[in-house]
């Protein structure tokens, strides 16, 4: 999250190279999981009334961030860029949900195609924006344990095996984390993000932000 030593990310490196497939597999089991969190507000929740027009602290995984990286970088000229985060002209998204092989499956999901202001008036903008939570937490340095306690326990785990020398994370594929809430759109022009995120999309947000 905040580009430290990590002895399990050396572990699993030493896993991945071993050329065992055993190996490989317990590297895939304790692998890093990728996690986004942004404020949402709820526009609409059937199941849950009392959800709508509030704000929460929502934690998804990669496939609805690529789905909003695409609306906000889209891949082909003649698509418009959306800001689902502007409090002016931001866009509903549309949270659908289903289960494919015994797994959430959010493929579905989408962005509605026209923009709506999220309040009818500025004082109302102003309330939500002021209900928002600090995303500072997600990478704030104390919130993180240093490297020798981690290895300290992560060899506590291991029953006092060593563990490898500092070398390049394993290049594995992260898995979705993502909680079944709400058909949201998003309220914030910022958003954190932990583990494994890619530099283009988090320079992005960080201009995004900066501009308002």
């Amino acid at each position: 999250t905040i580009g430290g030593q990590d002895p399990v990310s050396e572990l699993n490196t030493q896993l991945w190279n071993s050329g065992v497939e055993a190996d490989k597999e317990t590297a895939r089991k304790q692998k890093r999981r990728l996690n986004y969190y942004a404020n949402i507000l709820v526009v609409k929740d059937p199941s849950n009334p009392a959800n709508e027009g509030q704000v929460f602290l929502y934690k998804f995984g990669k496939k609805i961030f690529d789905k909003v990286m695409e609306a906000m970088k889209p891949e082909f000229e003649d698509e418009i860029p959306l800001n689902p985060f502007d409090f002016w002209d931001g866009v509903n998204f549309k949270l659908k949900i289903r289960q494919v092989e015994g797994y959430r499956n959010y493929d579905k999901s989408e962005f509605e195609a026209t923009s709506s202001v999220v309040a009818d008036s500025d004082e109302g903008i102003e309330a939500i924006w002021s209900k928002q939570y600090s995303l500072a937490e997600f990478t704030d340095p104390k919130n993180f344990k240093s490297y020798d306690e981690l290895q300290t326990k992560l060899n506590q785990v291991l029953g006092g095996k060593s563990v490898p020398s500092p070398a390049a994370s394993v290049a594995a594929q992260t898995g979705d984390v993502e909680d079944d809430l709400f058909v949201a759109k998003q309220s914030s022009a910022s958003a954190a993000v932990t583990e494994d995120a890619d530099d283009d999309a988090l320079s992005y947000f960080a201009r995004l932000a900066d501009e308002d």
